[in-house]
């Protein structure tokens, strides 16, 4: 069969004369066509052609593209918005492939593969190519979120990288979809029909041109509208229409904020006051609560020295609360203003983030913009009334609450203590350390010695609440020349301390062990030993007892005659200046002379 269409189409092609030229005229026409076809199937192939529809299936249309095969195009490339096909339309088509083998097993009918979708893209992007060029600014329509960046309609799909949507990077650039937008060409690739386009080089160039207009317009003190771009922890910044200026933390309110979000959202529009501008580096900052006047600017009227004033809780520090007495006005509570009585570790023991209480003004420092707040200024002081509540000479019980080398504090009721000193605690036993009589938390009986209202200091005694034994019991009890006998309690360099009875000792001087000289008390007696022992004198005032053990047997004619070898006088009167200088503290020799 005899393509006639195809015979038409070459009348005056070129090729066709060159074939006819190497075909020998015996051959015929028909051996020239099938030549023809074959090198014409290589060049139509690819090209866009004109196509009829002759034929509509459910899943097909047939086209006669003007050769001896008819083609196909599946009915999905008409999209739901246009007209329906029918017998008769003519349809602009790519040529994708040609069957030269009519009959094949896999294609019996020898179909040309064609593409009307394909075909529409090619004519579009001839059409883009003959009005678009790099740099150029297009608008067009985002159509769907792609990897890495979007796909937007420009009358061609273009490719909008996801780092080229904006000079900051959304959180999700798919929010853009379904948005008309502008943005400048960066590259097309003719070969691959391809085209990136950027909407933050577009952002930019406006921006440098707004920020060369806004620098030369913009003053110190002026009001502006901006939106927030971004916040970090110290601050916001806000895009005054081509420039960013730094709105930072403290500059947002007059009231303490934890976080910049406290105060603005991405994207929101706020109007700020220009606090600074530097030119040169193009910086800017920025006010919002310059916009309101400063609290504190009538502080000292409002909250005068010594008024009371309601407060919340808004920071608790190792060294305080801040309490906020209203938004921008705070003060600090310091630990040592919170309680008149509690011992306080820590702030937290008494108060908590939140807690509505009531404070005192202490101190205002208007230049510094500082508050001295109290709490127990607030409540009374339990240490303005404690001599009449502790009189001098009352019998007062308590519970030990701390104990020292020097002595024990007692707590009379909670923030009231009183000293029990180690001298204090007993007439008669040397006391070294408190922990000998008393025990952390033991309730006592105590009687007052003394009230100190000013430096708040109570004076306690434990052994005042029974009467003074050497006034009249140990006197009368031992008199100098008794023999007794006594228990060694302690054994020093210089003597040996005996106990006579429950908490009473007396010294035994180095000098009166033995009627040798003795070296080392220890080689003498050991503690726990019962001795006895004769009393040399009874010192009343410094209450010392000085005892002998080598005098034990002395008869009174020897102890005269020892009186007079030592410097005369009575044994008595010999050893009274002896007795003073080692009794009772273990300080230095009882007898400085003699063996």
């Amino acid at each position: 069969m005899v393509n006639r269409n195809l015979i038409r189409q070459l009348e005056d092609d070129d090729l066709a004369q060159q074939l006819a030229l190497l075909v020998p005229p015996d051959q015929g026409e028909e051996l020239l066509l099938e030549a023809l076809e074959l090198e014409q199937q290589e060049y139509i192939q690819g090209r866009i052609v004109d196509g009829r529809i002759v034929e509509i299936n459910d899943e097909w249309a047939l086209m006669d593209v003007g050769f001896k095969s008819e083609g196909t195009v599946n009915l999905d490339e008409w999209g739901p918005d246009e007209a329906p096909p029918k017998v008769g339309d003519i349809v602009k088509v790519l040529i994708e492939e040609m069957e030269d083998d009519l009959g094949a097993a896999d294609d019996p009918y020898g179909m040309i593969s064609l593409s009307k979708r394909k075909a529409e893209k090619i004519i579009q992007w001839e059409a883009m190519m003959e009005s678009v060029a790099e740099g150029q600014v297009v608008t067009g329509l985002v159509i769907r979120k792609i990897k890495g960046g979007l796909l937007c309609d420009i009358g061609v799909n273009v490719f909008l990288p996801g780092s080229q949507v904006d000079i900051r990077r959304p959180g999700d650039i798919g929010d853009f979809i379904g948005r008309v937008i502008q943005a400048e060409v960066l590259k097309i690739d003719d070969t691959r029909r391809n085209i990136v386009i950027s909407r933050r080089s577009l952002i930019e160039r406006q921006r440098e041109e707004d920020r060369t207009y806004l620098m030369k317009e913009l003053e110190v003190g002026q009001i502006r509208m901006g939106i927030v771009k971004n916040i970090a922890d110290f601050g916001a910044f806000v895009d005054l229409g081509g420039i960013d200026g730094l709105l930072h933390i403290t500059d947002m309110a007059w009231e303490r904020i934890g976080h910049p979000s406290e105060m603005v959202a991405i994207d929101q529009e706020i109007e700020v006051k220009v606090l600074h501008i530097d030119r040169e580096k193009q910086k800017i900052a920025l006010g919002l609560k310059q916009k309101d006047r400063n609290p504190w600017d009538n502080v000292a009227t409002k909250y005068p020295v010594n008024s009371v004033h309601p407060g919340e809780v808004v920071n608790v520090m190792s060294y305080g609360a801040f309490v906020k007495l209203e938004p921008g006005i705070e003060g600090l509570v310091h630990i040592s203003e919170m309680s008149w009585t509690k011992r306080v570790n820590h702030p937290s023991e008494l108060v908590n983030i939140g807690d509505k209480i009531e404070v005192k003004i202490l101190n205002v420092d208007t230049e510094g913009q500082q508050l001295s707040l109290g709490m127990k200024q607030t409540q009374a002081n339990p240490w303005d009334d404690v001599l009449a509540r502790y009189p001098e000479g009352t019998d007062v019980v308590g519970k030990v609450r701390n104990l020292t080398n020097y002595g024990a504090f007692i707590e009379l009721e909670e923030g009231i203590d009183g000293l029990l000193h180690v001298s204090d605690m007993s007439w008669t036993r040397k006391i070294s350390h408190p922990s000998e009589r008393l025990e952390k938390g033991q309730q006592i009986s105590c009687r007052v010695l003394s009230v100190d209202e000013s430096r708040r200091r109570i004076a306690l005694g434990l052994k005042q609440l029974d009467n003074d034994p050497w006034d009249s019991d140990i006197p009368d009890k031992y008199q100098p020349g008794q023999l007794v006998k006594g228990k060694v309690t302690k054994i020093t360099n210089f003597g040996v301390f005996v106990g006579l009875e429950d908490g009473l000792e007396g010294l035994l001087h180095i000098s009166e062990l033995a009627d040798h000289k003795v070296e080392n008390p220890e080689e003498m007696v050991n503690v726990g030993d019962e001795i006895e022992v004769k009393v040399l004198r009874v010192d009343t005032d410094e209450r010392k007892i000085g005892l002998s053990r080598k005098r034990v047997d002395w008869d009174e004619d020897r102890e005269r005659a020892a009186a007079v070898e030592e410097g005369g006088g009575s044994a008595s009167a010999a050893t009274d200046s002896e007795l003073k200088g080692g009794l009772g503290g273990g300080e230095g020799p009882l007898f400085p002379t003699g063996n």
